[in-house]
């Protein structure tokens, strides 16, 4: 069975995790959000995109 989980989701997890469980708060969550906002409005965003690709194809090659 292939489980599929889009990337935003599982961020918004870790996220929640995190300020639940390791004392994020909410302020620094908003900050990384629009970091995340600004830089997928800059020019490295193709490279960040691809990146993010290539290490979720070679993670889903993975056989367990």
């Amino acid at each position: 069975m292939a489980l599929s989980i889009s990337a935003v989701v599982l961020l918004a997890i870790i996220v929640f995790i995190l300020i639940k469980k390791s004392g994020l708060k909410a302020a620094h969550a908003v900050v990384c959000i629009l970091l995340g906002f600004y830089l997928a409005a800059s020019s490295i965003a193709p490279t960040i995109s691809e990146l993010t690709t290539n290490i979720a194809g070679m993670i889903g090659s993975i056989k367990f």
